[in-house]
């Protein structure tokens, strides 16, 4: 499949008529994909934000948090797979995190497949650091999550 690359990378707050385009991304990226109910309750949530990253009119990533208190939780990040590798999703991952900062976010939180090495690189090249690990949290597969933080404030 050909691409575009010379057009810029748009990111932008995730609106209603992009879900399609979310779940087609979502059954790409992930064993366990979210359901389209699931992204309707989450552009309805207050405490939630979610981020497109469009190329060209098309849909090539996308990335979500909640905040809660002074807390955000990155709850999916994804990237279509003809466009990994390139710095989309540490585009969006700064994109979270200027948004967190904006918002009096203190700590940004997130749980990642402790196989999904590229994934964890990345998120450590943004200063996330592993702090935890949940046991069996991943339904699909009874894989191990690690858990990262990323402290804003030091």
């Amino acid at each position: 499949m050909e691409h575009d690359n010379t057009s810029q990378p748009v990111v932008r707050i995730m609106e209603y008529k992009d879900i399609d385009s979310i779940l087609d991304l979502e059954h790409k990226c992930f064993s366990l994909p979210w359901s389209k109910g699931m992204f309707e309750d989450e552009l309805v949530n207050p405490n939630a934000i979610y981020l497109v990253l469009e190329i060209s009119g098309r849909i090539c990533g996308y990335a979500g948090m909640w905040k809660i208190i002074n807390e955000g939780h990155i709850t999916n990040v994804a990237v279509h797979p003809d466009y990994r590798r390139k710095g989309y999703g540490t585009l969006l991952i700064k994109s979270l995190i200027q948004y967190a900062m904006d918002n009096g976010i203190e700590a940004l939180t997130l749980e990642v497949r402790v196989s999904n090495t590229a994934a964890i690189s990345l998120y450590e090249s943004l200063g996330f650091r592993v702090e935890g690990r949940r046991k069996r949290y991943y339904s699909d597969n009874n894989e191990d999550a690690y858990i990262m933080w990323l402290f804003l404030n030091q």
